[in-house]
């Protein structure tokens, strides 16, 4: 059996089993929801009446849609705006449509598991994103100890100072001579 309804101001052709992304409606994942504006009914080549007929319907996930850019440009007077949206979603599967339940199928779990990773929510997605980045960055962590900072008040230890040589010539090492001078030569 499958219906036509009307959520979000946008129609859907769904069937008990479907996952369908629509906009967001308010609720948990795992919450039930009963879409009730059923605008078409059918079972195969025949179609039913749709006089209080419902649609169940379990939220999967909240998650948001693909970043939308928004870039406003006038020529020749240096206007610009660039603004990004994010598109709130839910993410329904279809449980029954009327007192039909879902029906299960017996498929190779070998065939479910690539299904099962184009399946995934934006929302389960990011959760991946966000763990692996966390892993890497403990993995990366610098591991040791800390070097203490002298105390203060008290005197640091002393560099060894650069011979006279290299101070007199450090900044000027690789200068041009002034006009009609010869070159200095350093003083031992």
């Amino acid at each position: 059996m499958f219906a036509v309804v009307r959520t979000g101001g946008k129609q859907y052709r769904v069937a008990p089993g479907d996952k369908i992304v629509v906009e967001k409606l308010d609720g948990n994942a795992g919450d039930r929801v009963t879409l009730g504006d059923v605008l078409l009914a059918g079972d195969g080549g025949s179609l039913k009446a749709t006089d209080g007929l419902t649609v169940a319907a379990e939220i999967v996930a909240q998650a948001k849609a693909d970043k939308v850019t928004v870039f406003k440009k006038r020529r020749r007077h240096n206007y610009r705006r660039k603004k990004g949206h994010r598109q709130q979603h839910t993410i329904l599967k279809i449980v029954a449509i009327g007192d039909q339940k879902e029906q299960k199928k017996t498929a190779p779990k070998a065939e479910t598991a690539p299904k099962a990773a184009a399946d995934k929510s934006a929302a389960a997605r990011a959760k991946e994103t966000v763990d692996t980045t966390a892993a890497e960055h403990e993995a990366s962590a610098v591991v040791g100890t800390p070097t203490e900072n002298p105390a203060p008040g008290k005197p640091a230890a002393k560099k060894a100072e650069p011979s006279k040589a290299k101070a007199e010539t450090g900044s000027t090492k690789n200068a041009a001579p002034a006009k009609g001078g010869a070159k200095k030569t350093p003083k031992k």
